[in-house]
Formats: C-alpha cells, sequence, structure tokens
C-alpha cells in the first residue's frame, strides 16, 4: 500500500536574508523554503492536503476538489493524486475555455478529470446540496474545499511549525489567500511569537470569522493581520511588485511569486524600514511555493 512521506524526516532549509536595512535596525529575517520540497506539490500545499490524502488512501476514495483557472490548489492536488495513485476531479470555475490555461493542461497532463461550471453555479461550492449532489455523481468522493480551505487542511498546514519551533523566532509571516495556512501557523505558536498574515486580497473583511471557524475558539492576541500589500488585489500586479521580484531574486537568489510570497516580503522590508519591527526582532517569512502561477506572465517579465 501506497505510504505518505512521514512531514518530520522532510528537510526543509531556512535561508538567512540579511542586507544593510536589517543590519541598520538589528533584525534577523530569515525564510522557510517551502517551495523546495517538491517541484510540483510546492509550498504549503502539500501541508494543506496531507490529512485528505492519507484519507484516500487509506479509504481508497477519489478526491473532488476546486479552482479557478491559474489555481496552484488544483495543480498540486492533481500531482499528488498522480503520485498516491488517486482519481481526481476538479470543478474549475467559469466555462471551459478554448485554450487551456498552462496550469490546467497541467491537471489534465497529471490525470485530473476537469469539469467546468458556471461563475454563478460555482459560487454554491460550499452550500450542502451542491456538496451532496457531487458526492452522488462521484461516487461518495473526498471534497476539498478550494485552497484546502478546512479543519483538516489547517491541521495538516500546523505541521509546517515543526521545522522552526525550536528556533526562537519572534516573528512568524506568512500571506494569506483562504488562511487556512495562517490559521494552522496560530495554532500551534508559542506564546512569545507574533503570528502576521498579510493579505492577497484587497477586502478580507471575513479573515476573523474564517479563522475562527477553522480553529473553533476566539483568537489569541498573538495574531496580527496587515492588508496594506495586496498591489491591487487577488493575483493583481504592479510594476513596482516585478521590480521588486526581480531585485530580491538578484540579492538572495530565492523566486517569488506574484500572488503571494513576494507581496509578503514586499510588505516584510517595507515594515522592517517603518520600525514595526523592535530591535532584537528575530523574523521567519513562510515561503508558500506557488511558483507555477508566474508562467501566466508574459515571457521576459521575471529573471529566473
Amino acid at each position: 500500500m501506497i505510504e505518505l512521506p512521514d512531514i518530520k524526516k522532510i528537510k526543509i532549509a531556512i535561508d538567512k536574508i540579511e542586507n544593510n536595512l536589517t543590519r541598520e535596525k538589528n533584525v534577523s529575517l530569515s525564510i522557510l523554503r517551502l517551495d523546495k520540497i517538491h517541484s510540483e506539490i510546492s509550498g504549503n500545499k502539500f501541508f494543506k492536503l496531507y490529512y485528505s490524502l492519507e484519507k484516500a488512501i487509506a479509504e481508497q476514495k477519489n478526491i473532488i476538489t476546486f479552482g479557478g483557472a491559474y489555481s496552484n490548489h488544483l495543480a498540486a492536488t492533481a500531482s499528488a493524486c498522480k503520485m498516491f495513485g488517486i482519481k481526481c476531479i476538479g470543478i474549475v470555475r467559469g466555462e471551459a475555455p478554448k485554450n487551456l490555461s498552462h496550469t490546467l493542461l497541467f491537471c489534465k497532463e497529471k490525470g485530473m478529470q476537469l469539469e467546468f461550471i458556471s461563475r454563478e453555479n460555482y459560487k454554491r461550492k460550499d452550500n450542502i446540496d451542491f456538496k451532496i449532489e457531487f458526492a452522488h455523481n462521484f461516487a461518495g468522493p473526498i471534497l476539498i474545499p478550494e485552497g484546502g480551505y478546512s479543519k483538516e487542511g489547517t491541521e495538516g498546514a500546523s505541521l509546517i511549525s515543526n521545522f522552526y519551533s525550536t528556533k526562537g523566532f519572534t516573528h512568524i509571516c506568512c500571506a494569506a489567500g483562504t488562511v487556512t495556512t495562517l490559521a494552522g501557523l496560530i495554532k500551534l505558536s508559542l506564546p512569545f511569537q507574533h503570528v502576521i498574515g498579510f493579505s492577497a486580497l484587497k477586502q478580507p473583511d471575513d479573515f476573523d470569522s474564517r479563522i475562527k471557524f477553522l480553529l473553533g475558539k476566539s483568537l489569541d492576541k498573538n495574531y496580527f493581520l496587515i492588508t496594506d500589500y495586496h498591489f491591487g488585489g487577488y493575483a493583481k500586479k504592479t510594476d513596482e511588485l516585478l521590480l521588486f521580484m526581480n531585485t530580491f531574486y538578484e540579492s538572495f537568489a530565492i523566486p517569488t511569486d506574484f500572488v503571494y510570497t513576494a507581496k509578503m516580503m514586499f510588505g516584510v522590508f517595507d515594515l522592517i524600514k517603518k520600525n514595526y519591527f523592535t530591535s532584537g526582532s528575530k523574523i521567519l517569512c513562510i515561503h508558500t511555493g506557488g511558483l507555477q502561477g508566474n508562467f501566466s506572465l508574459p515571457s521576459g517579465t521575471l529573471n529566473f
């Protein structure tokens, strides 16, 4: 029987980032390289999928999940299911296009069955009747919400803390979309740590309620949400952000994606400059992968 790898045995690098700014402000800055875990199941995706994959393997069930045409989550799920011999169906937002995106082509190559539904119908994806309908049509599968947003996804994301819990970091920074990973980091944060979420959305009005649902309790005081670095909203970008990505790579040889990690890193540097972090702070940023999303940019936009 195929088994998932033991997460505790996975080796993940923590890269130190140092420049004139960090030295001037006397802060330590590092990045947890989850993007290096796997070339396809990158970043936080493997952790959010972990317990659903485990259940699918044990119960020999199919997986159904949801996403858009450029979804990192769909791509990672397709790759993981191919690797572990699980049949999977991707419910894609919007009518089937004439030409599939690079992400959806990748999903098809990995054996994911793509089902396109209207944007209007897609809004019903969290409705119980909608879930029952799909479960009936596809022989009782395991349903994974968009982006892995679930308590199982949160439990999986909390495993990320295994890679830094003994390092004494005072601040844990993470980009936030569905907030599943952020909730997992909050769940196992230590009393002295500040967990900071950098919203990739322009109007993250429901983040607090989402986190409370995932954790099943009121938020602790060590969670902070930063909303100033979305660059126009989800999957939006500006020339300033793209320039930052190229400069960051030239300086530290670390690639970022324009949807999540680049926005977080831009925000962290800006906040260091503005003295948000006190002298002596030890900051860890979580690289959540998702680099495949950069293929949607015109060729030559990035220098990596």
